[in-house]
């Protein structure tokens, strides 16, 4: 009898096992990459279908932005920018540039042009030309990306670095560096609202600078 029980559990065991997938440290290793936040690919497949035609549609002269902004901070947002629903977020601005470079800094990483918009010879707007970009006005200024759609306030902020990595890789490395005081330079881009009487940090998404 006892035979017998013996006979049925070590029948049973090997059932089991029978049943069970081995899985080889390699193959979990790839199945696990696979299945990794890629942030740098997710706005590379969304950056010409989707983020270059929103802004296009989206942005407005940067005079008219400001103007607005001037006169009601809470409704230019809602016209000309966009802000989570979620939390206390400010609102982000989008708008196009078309002026003259009044001032340069490219020594720095953080390197920017000042340019004037309006023809009074003084800076209205800053714009970054890497290669460091400071900030994520970018992701920010998109109604179409969203926070919850994220593991976590890390994969957030690394999505929102990825767009700074883009542009530089994609535009801005692509940039004279000399002698850009006097030509002129359009830009489509977005903007934090900036602080009374600091001008606004555009990180753009298209840009070029002429004779």
């Amino acid at each position: 009898m006892r035979f017998k029980a013996a006979a049925v559990i070590v029948f049973a065991a090997a059932f089991g096992l029978a049943g069970c997938k081995f899985v080889k440290t390699a193959d979990k290793e790839k199945e696990d990459q696979a299945g990794a936040f890629d942030p740098d690919t997710l706005v590379a497949e969304m950056w010409d279908g989707k983020v270059l035609p929103y802004l296009e549609k989206r942005a407005a002269p940067l005079a008219e932005v400001l103007a607005a902004t001037a006169a009601d901070p809470d409704a230019a947002g809602r016209k000309y920018g966009y802000k989570a629903k979620q939390g206390n977020a400010p609102w982000t601005f989008m708008a196009k540039v078309d002026g003259v470079i009044v001032a340069e800094e490219t020594n720095s990483r953080a390197a920017y042009v000042d340019v004037d918009v309006d023809g009074d010879a003084k800076a209205d707007v800053r714009v970054s030309i890497g290669p460091a970009i400071r900030g994520t006005a970018l992701r920010d200024c998109l109604d179409f990306v969203d926070f919850n759609a994220f593991k976590n306030q890390i994969e957030w902020a690394q999505f929102g670095k990825a767009f700074n990595t883009h542009v530089n890789a994609t535009i801005l490395e692509k940039l004279p560096r000399e002698g850009l005081t006097g030509k002129t330079v359009t830009a489509t881009g977005a903007y934090p609202l900036p602080a009374k009487g600091q001008l606004p940090q555009l990180v753009p998404a298209t840009i070029a600078i002429g004779g």
